[in-house]
């Protein structure tokens, strides 16, 4: 089988990419250029994307012996990623970058070109399993917990499936693939995972976005809408948010107040109890399936809205045009433009984009 291996320059594509070369398959690597911005070309930036990240999976593959090249994908990154990520804090709301580059670009764009060239399968580093059943292929938490990236995999579609491979899924452990890397003699051993955005090499987010969204003075409301402080720009708050809050009124029981709600329209960030963040309700109509969607109607799933949160027992109601998700218990801090990915036990069913949330505390029940 031929299969393009995409190489972040970090250890768990190194050792992806060695496992396949080992089953025997034809691999080429490939480094995907997505950003053309000085801050990820320094040494020390903490993105996955910079010149020694190329560098370091180029020596990997000359190791490991296969032809290696680095496709410039920047500017549909910039379009399909970098610019969805300013439109959607624009609108208020908070989204996942990581989930964006996996649709559009890497599951995309990339698999697109993969597929044009002749290979048969893109093969990643991420930590997920892929389970063949009569009826097609399903993807499945990975056996190590605490590295599963099956959440940030939920975007992919069952074409897309069928052509990706992770041989990392049944590594019972990171340490794992480290040890198997040294024993290969690769470079990246040791090297540190990449965190942060990718695209902010400095780490600022907010002084990322002042630049891009604008930064105006606004109001700081309780949830009767009464002025209790002001703000220098709204896109700096997420829901859930309580450190940087300048209120100039405290609350009626003393107690601290969080952010519940950011209006971008009229530049207002609403702040509110902690009860409120409680999350009785969500919903969305940005979805996919990873296999086919569930019938029309009512079904059980559990239901994950981070990368690194638990999953939540709950129901869905599904009927072909959006999906509502009533938890068994409250979701906390819940945002408009997080991902919910859902789940039946370790399958990934599909997910979906948080259109609207309903909290379980109606504004008039508690002192805001």
């Amino acid at each position: 089988m031929r299969v393009l291996a995409a190489m972040s320059g970090g250890v768990d594509s190194a050792v992806a990419a060695a496992r396949m070369v080992d089953a025997g398959h034809d691999v080429v690597g490939v480094h995907l250029a997505l950003s053309r911005a000085g801050g990820t070309l320094r040494t020390g930036s903490r993105g996955c994307c910079t010149i020694e990240d190329a560098m370091d999976a180029r020596r990997a593959a000359d190791l490991l012996g296969f032809p290696f090249y680095v496709w410039d994908f920047s500017e549909r990154f910039r379009d399909d990623v970098i610019e969805d990520f300013v439109t959607e804090y624009r609108a208020g709301r908070t989204p996942n970058p990581c989930m964006r580059c996996n649709e559009r670009i890497k599951f995309a764009a990339l698999l697109e070109r993969a597929v044009e060239l002749g290979f048969d399968a893109v093969c990643t580093g991420h930590y997920a399993r892929m389970v063949d059943t009569p009826s097609g292929r399903e993807l499945h938490r990975a056996s190590d917990a605490a590295k599963d990236q099956s959440y940030v995999l939920g975007v992919l579609t069952p074409d897309q499936l069928k052509h990706s491979l992770f041989p990392l899924g049944d590594t019972p452990s990171k340490s794992v693939v480290r040890a198997e890397a040294e024993r290969r003699g690769l470079t990246v051993a040791q090297k540190p995972d990449s965190y942060d955005i990718c695209f902010i090499p400095d780490g600022d987010t907010r002084g990322w976005l002042a630049e891009r969204v604008g930064a105006a003075h606004g109001d700081i409301v309780d949830r009767a809408g009464d002025v209790v402080g002001r703000h220098d720009g709204a896109h700096a708050f997420t829901v859930g948010q309580r450190r940087g809050l300048a209120l100039g009124v405290p609350a009626p029981d003393g107690k601290p107040r969080f952010v519940l709600e950011v209006r971008p329209v009229t530049n207002t960030v609403v702040v509110g109890p902690k009860e409120a963040l409680a999350t009785a309700r969500i919903a969305g109509d940005r979805f996919s399936w990873t296999t086919h969607p569930p019938s029309a109607g009512s079904f059980s799933c559990d239901v994950q809205i981070r990368a690194h949160a638990d999953p939540v027992p709950a129901r869905g109601r599904f009927d072909g045009r959006e999906i509502e998700i009533t938890p068994d218990e409250p979701f906390d801090g819940v945002a408009p433009g997080q991902t919910a990915v859902l789940y039946e036990g370790t399958r990934v069913i599909g997910q979906f984009t948080i259109a609207r949330t309903v909290s379980t505390v109606p504004v008039d029940a508690i002192a805001s």
